[in-house]
């Protein structure tokens, strides 16, 4: 193992301890919540936990472990395109990264529709089933690529990024069609098929992220200039004010311009910056005369895992009410624990010196 494989072989191992459990912890503040539940959005928050979840039990752990047994197939009967087993891991992969991506996009047309189209009537438009017709095409649309993919046996594993993904049938032929210049109609489905789908998912998604959040941006900007016009009246208006507090004020006004850009530029940054290196490797791939590297492949497919660990945080728990649900759940948590060891006690004493004092001190208190 290299150190570029060692360095993969931490980052997904680091990728397993993050997205595990905030995507659990996401899953159980949607359970546990009855006002997340009620609203529209939490189902797409709820599609794209669901996808990072199933992504990291199952694709993350097999390409740590094709790491570290050096790139062999995962497949006992050795055979090149890793099994039935692999072949089925390749399928559900191309599912749940297509069902992802789109997923975030129909996160930004909600947010579009909440900011833009009707910030008044959004409450009473955008009702449950809406979202759930929305998720059941963005899936219905991930599937029937999956789907073809494999009747035309176009997934297994793939040594350059040590995965079960999609690859060609029969990737042994590409020497001899180097040499002979001319592609051979399988490669050519399989290209067009490539195009295809990283056009309908990757590409299809990014669009609709930018103009959606470039409409977000704009309300956002027009929303504090009309804001910052009200603090600078307030300020002219109020001479005796404090220079501490007018020094505040100005501070919170160049952060309040800032914030929609910082939020708006992490939801396209981290979608772009994780899929796109993995999306335009997989287009260059498709040209013969074109060399790429494991080290560059592994790379690169690490940074599409690392977005299962990211999209917790960015759109779920650092929101005020996922923070207080998680609290609420843990201190339900903590509550019953402290039940648990308090009947413990009850029934076979205490356990510990100081539990003894305690007691002993309760008892005391208790006696007249």
């Amino acid at each position: 193992m290299d150190a570029v494989d060692a360095l993969a072989c931490a980052a997904l191992l680091a990728v397993m301890v993050v997205s595990v459990p905030a995507n659990a912890l996401v899953l159980a503040c949607f359970a546990c919540s009855p006002e997340i539940r009620r609203q529209a959005p939490a189902l797409f928050t709820l599609s794209l936990a669901l996808c990072d979840l199933l992504l990291s039990v199952s694709s993350v752990p097999l390409t740590l472990a094709v790491l570290i047994a050096g790139r062999r197939a995962p497949d006992a009967t050795g055979t090149a395109t890793g099994g039935g087993g692999c072949r089925a891991l390749g399928a559900l992969e191309t599912l749940l990264s297509g069902g992802a991506m789109l997923s975030t996009a129909a996160l930004s047309v909600d947010r579009w529709l909440a900011v833009v189209v009707s910030p008044l009537r959004y409450r009473s438009r955008m009702r449950r089933r809406h979202a759930a017709a929305a998720l059941a095409c963005a899936w219905a649309h991930a599937a029937c690529f999956s789907a073809a993919a494999a009747c035309r046996s176009w997934v297994g594993y793939h040594r350059l990024y040590a995965s079960c993904t999609l690859r060609e049938e029969d990737e042994e032929d590409d020497e001899e069609t180097t040499a002979t210049g001319t592609v051979r109609p399988a490669r050519a489905h399989f290209a067009a098929f490539t195009v295809t789908f990283h056009a309908l998912t990757f590409a299809l998604s990014l669009a609709v992220l930018c103009v959606t959040y470039r409409g977000v941006l704009r309300v956002a900007r027009v929303h504090c200039r009309r804001i910052d016009v009200i603090t600078m009246q307030t300020l002219v208006l109020l001479v005796d004010i404090h220079p501490s507090v007018r020094q505040r004020c100005l501070e919170e006004q160049r952060r309040r311009r800032q914030r929609a850009t910082r939020k708006i530029s992490t939801f396209i940054g981290t979608f772009a910056l994780c899929f796109a290196p993995y999306v335009i490797t997989r287009i260059l791939e498709l040209w013969p005369a074109v060399h790429i590297s494991q080290q560059w492949g592994v790379l690169c497919k690490c940074l599409t895992y690392s977005k299962a660990a990211c999209d917790p945080f960015i759109y779920s728990l650092l929101r005020h009410q996922y923070r207080k649900t998680c609290s609420d759940i843990v201190n339900r948590i903590l509550k019953r624990t402290r039940m648990n060891s308090s009947e413990w006690q009850r029934s076979n004493g205490p356990s510990t010196i100081l539990q003894a004092i305690d007691s002993d001190r309760a008892e005391k208190e208790r006696a007249p």
